[in-house]
């Protein structure tokens, strides 16, 4: 029904008076002014509901887009590139900049359609969640102002699956981009395993789960058909060498990215009472197993070494000895049994120490456990491991002796309770059964404990049987699923 407003504001500069198929700016610098709107009737209710942040108006002018929380508990990121310059279009969805947290490097995307009018931060600056990122100027439509769609795709992280007869079904984590990638993919979110904090669905669980689609499981009995060798993946690049010229003077280096994270973790590391366990073991029996099945990996393109071995035989050992898959809760009351065996694997990088994990060792075969390592390896060579593979880690292996070292004491991944260190592989002169002295591969293994659930016979009763799986490898085949 058409009706007639008379305003009569006083001292006050701007309102804006929000109606069903119009928005209309009142300037009341003057003292009174009548304004007759025809043909319109005001909706307080659909206004009040409108997700302003999401959609703003043609005349909002400039947007300052803030760095909103990507998860994990993290609060500040180093600005790694800018994607966009002053001046140029972006469009929803479209790469912002990298940014690199304490555990891992994300893209940050545009959640509006417009220009970029101006940038917070410098490369390498530290950029804090909340704060502006980068001021956009948007270029909203009248449709965009009055539909309600984008305000939807722009809610918070929470998204309701409906039964096939429209009932609630359980809520599924996922931020607009995953949501949309999930869309354009016809993928079912709800199919989708999250490893994010609290079950949320990221974008590599997504592609993952695509990849899986698109490569079934072979059949168990299959014959294995004839055909080229596939070159398995290159080997990461070495750690730069240490320049040879001595610095000219002191130098102060901001303590930034894995670093940062290493110090942190080692900090939270102090509280933990350590105590160690040493063993060696003669790996003679799986060297020439190893020879074998690095021939069939091969054939699949994938890069065979040890550790695979020495993670699945530790997720064989988990499966008896649960205590040291376990974490003790923040007030120290309670111990939490996990039930994935997620083990890190320290990986040595140009940017320093990184831990990522296998998700779920106890229901991977070996040759699953060294495709992953593979991926994860060369991940981290480049810098884009994300949070989900940096995170959730329940118990952590590092093997030093890929450098070159026999024994070293590691220092337990809180909230983790165990973790092992593996030397090199050496030919060391030992007796057999019948007192004569044969050539041996010898390896020695470190381990970790925090003591204040874990006492020595445990981490000594779960060491002998990780060690008697490596000593034979028939042993752990046969306990394999």
């Amino acid at each position: 029904m058409p009706c007639r407003v008379l305003l009569s504001w006083r001292n006050i500069p701007w309102r804006i008076l929000y109606l069903r198929g119009a928005r209309t700016i009142v300037n009341s610098t003057q003292s009174t002014r009548s304004l007759s709107i025809l043909h319109n009737r005001l909706d307080f209710e659909k206004v009040q509901k409108r997700n302003f942040f999401s959609t703003p108006s043609p005349w909002s002018g400039v947007v300052q887009f803030k760095l909103s929380d990507i998860g994990e508990g993290i609060t500040e990121v180093v600005l790694v590139e800018w994607k966009v310059k002053v001046g140029d279009h972006i469009k929803q969805f479209e790469p912002i900049c990298e940014v690199k947290s304490d555990k891992a490097a994300a893209t940050i995307t545009s959640r509006y359609d417009g220009v970029v009018r101006k940038l917070h931060y410098q490369q390498n600056d530290i950029a804090l969640v909340g704060k502006p990122l980068v001021d956009i100027e948007t270029e909203a439509t009248a449709s965009e102002t009055t539909s309600p769609v984008a305000a939807v795709d722009e809610s918070p992280e929470e998204v309701v699956s409906s039964s096939s007869d429209g009932s609630s079904a359980g809520k599924l984590l996922a931020t607009p981009a995953v949501r949309r990638l999930a869309r354009e993919s016809a993928i079912d979110l709800r199919q989708v395993q999250g490893t994010g904090r609290d079950g949320r669905i990221l974008k590599d669980d997504v592609i993952r789960f695509m990849e899986q689609q698109k490569s079934p499981a072979p059949a168990a009995q299959a014959p294995v058909q004839p055909r080229a060798a596939a070159s398995p993946p290159p080997p990461p690049p070495p750690a730069p060498t240490v320049p040879l010229t001595p610095l000219a003077g002191d130098r102060v280096e901001p303590l930034r990215g894995v670093r940062r994270a290493m110090a942190k973790a080692m900090t939270r590391s102090l509280a933990v009472p350590h105590f160690s366990y040493c063993d060696e073991i003669d790996l003679t029996h799986l060297v020439a197993l190893r020879r074998e099945l690095r021939e069939l990996a091969e054939k699949q393109g994938i890069r065979f070494s040890y550790m695979p071995v020495f993670v699945k035989a530790a997720s064989l050992a988990l499966t008896q000895y649960p205590l040291l898959n376990a974490q003790l809760d923040d007030k120290g009351d309670n111990v939490i049994y996990k039930a994935s065996h997620n083990i890190g694997v320290a990986m040595d990088t140009a940017e320093g120490l990184i831990v990522p994990n296998i998700k779920n060792v106890q229901l991977m075969t070996l040759f699953e456990v060294a495709r992953e390592m593979n991926r994860l390896q060369a991940l981290g060579a480049q810098g884009k491991l994300t949070a989900a593979e940096l995170t959730g880690g329940t118990f952590s292996i590092s093997n030093i002796g890929s450098i070159g070292g026999t024994y070293m004491k590691p220092v337990i991944n809180p909230p983790e309770v165990a973790i092992g260190g593996v030397g090199k592989i050496q030919v060391l002169p030992r007796f057999d059964k019948a007192g004569n002295v044969v050539r041996a591969h010898i390896v020695q293994v470190s381990w970790s404990a925090d003591h204040r659930i874990v006492d020595g016979a445990t981490m000594g009763r779960f060491s002998n049987l990780w060690k008697s799986y490596l000593e034979n490898p028939t042993t752990m085949l046969v306990n394999m699923r």
